[in-house]
């Protein structure tokens, strides 16, 4: 399973959507399931996953399904 595959999976079975659903528009703006617990869920996932640690900053702008995937690029992280 390639890391896009991994990611899209954190996602869908954090957030149970298809995912056909995640784009630029999937953020917590207009998720309402996306709360502080499932933001923390999230991205303790994600480092364990792909072997990461977020910054403080990073954790506080992740704010996207595109925007995350831009921060994990920046971590090193091949999509």
């Amino acid at each position: 399973m390639g890391n896009l595959e991994k990611y899209r999976d954190i996602f869908t079975q954090l957030f149970h959507v298809n995912p056909k659903n995640l784009d630029s528009e999937f953020s917590f703006k207009n998720i309402d399931e996306w709360n502080s617990i499932t933001h923390m869920a999230l991205i303790s996932e994600l480092e364990d996953t792909f072997g990461i640690m977020f910054e403080t900053d990073e954790i506080l702008h992740f704010a996207s399904y595109t925007n995350g995937i831009r921060l994990l690029k920046e971590k090193g992280v091949e999509f």
